[in-house]
């Protein structure tokens, strides 16, 4: 794959493989980073990759659900499926043995369709449709940043990941039908393993798949959460950004 290596004043770099973050503590707001060569780049996926407004908590949001479940032999109420579903989650929630826990919506969407069918039904393949329905119909706003782009490509010859609090089920689509997917060399969602960020866990993984658990001060973690991708990843001794001070690090403006 192209692309050129990048340093702190945009040239390219020699050497292959590799960009060096040099920290700015004015620009990062910390102590000067550690000058290392880095060799792995952890991004998070909403609001760092991709800015996105849902409305999961609108009434309109389960009419539209509720009106396209009734031709799947589910029938059920707008009210009722919001209720069920907000009941469901939490329950899951609080049933976890996870200090952050996750749940995975096409489950709680299969048992929804399960209890309210009219006529027979695969829950299973409903959960994950149903899902979908769910997301397209909650989406007000849906792209991605122009200016992660630019630093994706910037760091196009080192591993890549995403970690990200999403669901597989319909977020792993939306990477995809952004253009954005393929830029990765793997993702971990949330929803995969039932627990979410701040856990170490996630990044631990990543490091691995990485090859790079004996290195973590050359991984960057990049997001727009202080507690889930910067804090977690500095516990680690990796190196960690918000992902506007990376957009302002390199000089990448809209």
């Amino acid at each position: 794959m192209g692309g050129k290596n990048i340093s702190r004043n945009d040239e390219a770099d020699p050497k292959g493989g590799t960009v060096t973050f040099l920290g700015d503590p004015l620009e990062a707001g910390e102590d000067v980073f550690e000058s290392c060569q880095i060799k792995g780049v952890i991004f998070d996926c909403y609001q760092t990759l991709i800015d996105i407004h849902t409305e999961e908590h609108r009434i309109e949001t389960y009419e539209t659900v509720s009106a396209w479940l009734a031709y799947h032999g589910v029938k059920i109420k707008p009210e009722k499926l919001w209720d069920t579903y907000v009941f469901k989650v939490e329950e899951r929630m609080k049933d976890s043995k996870e200090i952050y826990p996750e749940i995975r919506v096409e489950e709680i969407f299969a048992e929804i369709c399960q209890e309210n069918s009219i006529w027979k039904i695969d829950e299973k393949s409903l959960g994950i449709e149903t899902s979908r329905v769910f997301r397209a119909a909650s989406i007000r706003k849906l792209r991605p940043f122009p200016q992660s782009i630019k630093l994706i490509e910037n760091c196009i010859n080192i591993p890549k990941c995403i970690i990200s609090n999403g669901q597989r089920v319909f977020s792993e689509l939306e990477l995809r039908f952004l253009g954005l997917y393929d830029y990765f060399d793997f993702v971990i969602f949330s929803s995969d393993v039932g627990y979410k960020k701040p856990d170490l866990r996630l990044f631990m993984t990543a490091l691995k798949k990485m090859e790079l658990e004996l290195e973590p001060k050359c991984v960057m973690s990049l997001g727009d959460s202080y507690e889930n991708e910067i804090l977690p990843a500095r516990k680690l001794g990796m190196q960690a950004m918000t992902i506007q001070e990376a957009w302002k690090h390199f000089g990448i403006i809209e």
